[in-house]
């Protein structure tokens, strides 16, 4: 990827595109393009068509997407599906027509079935059923895999999906009731130190695992791979660890200067029992993790902190 490249960041200013575009800064590339959701409408076909057909970009990451928690998937049904593919389907297309060089998608941990065994392998992929309450984002996740691999199959495009864990770090969504795990607890302990309160309450037994990725770790392994994988189908990006939520609990507590006490309501779900991902493909391409969970949640509290 030349340092000159013209490098289009779709959803730069989400936790992931954000990443990848300060990465880019960061290696010298000095021809980075992007669009607000406000400049340009990815749903839109025509919209779409036209920023290519004008903007030409050699390479393209494929970081935007509709999101939100396990209650707006499952609200918003028809949204997240339609959505979604409308947003893929609309850049994937236009790459090819206007010939970029090479393309990164970005997938999401949902696409494995619900039930497949633990570490997540990449061959896991359509293997069983998936989890109801996200299933129409995991399903707009595998067309845009499939998508992408059938413009390799049919036209020789360069186009790659990458599977990246859960992740957390600057820009991260720090919502009460739509952020993810791991935001949610230092929100929920830095309130409670301000607070003065002397119990957090935290729904399940803490026994679930789960694992954890710096938004910049993933950035740094999207461009390696961006250099040095060209193979269809997809690859994970994770560390390869997991921690108990009771443990991660326990870290936020630590790093937020909570003293008080932590109470888990075991009335309430635990949610799935753990989901590890398989990174022994991207260990052997020669990529690893740099930043360790305990690093990682001090980082992000203090972009927490700085913005709220």
């Amino acid at each position: 990827m030349e340092k000159n490249a013209k490098i289009y960041v779709a959803g730069h200013r989400g936790m992931v595109g954000s990443a990848i575009t300060r990465k880019l800064e960061k290696e010298g590339y000095t021809n980075v393009v992007v669009r607000t959701s406000g400049e340009l409408d990815l749903r839109n076909q025509q919209a779409v068509a036209d920023f290519f057909d004008s903007e030409k970009p050699d390479y393209v990451f494929l970081a935007a997407a509709k999101v939100g928690g396990i209650v707006a998937n499952n609200t918003y049904r028809a949204d997240f599906l339609l959505e979604n593919l409308q947003i893929q389907n609309n850049i994937i297309q236009s790459s090819y027509t206007n010939g970029v060089k090479k393309l990164l998608f970005l997938g999401s941990s949902c696409i494995y079935p619900k039930l497949a065994p633990q570490p997540l392998k990449e061959d896991y992929l359509l293997t069983g059923l998936l989890e109801p309450t996200n299933e129409p984002y995991a399903i707009a996740k595998i067309a845009g895999i499939k998508l992408c691999d059938a413009y390799r199959s049919q036209y020789g495009c360069n186009y790659i999906s990458v599977m990246p864990t859960n992740l957390y770090g600057y820009n991260d969504n720090y919502h009460p009731e739509n952020s993810h795990v791991l935001p949610a607890l230092i929100r929920r302990f830095h309130e409670a130190t301000v607070q003065g309160l002397d119990k957090v309450t935290i729904w399940g037994t803490g026994s679930p695992k789960r694992e954890f990725l710096f938004a910049d770790d993933l950035a740094t392994a999207c461009y390696y791979l961006m250099l040095n994988y060209n193979e269809e189908g997809l690859i994970n990006i994770g560390t390869g660890e997991d921690i108990s939520i009771k443990d991660l609990a326990m870290l936020v507590k630590q790093i937020t200067g909570f003293k008080g006490e932590i109470h888990f309501d075991t009335s309430k779900p635990d949610g799935t029992p753990r989901k590890l991902m398989d990174v022994s493909k991207l260990h052997s391409k020669g990529w690893k993790h740099t930043i360790d969970l305990e690093e990682g949640i001090a980082l992000a509290y203090q972009d927490f902190l700085s913005r709220y």
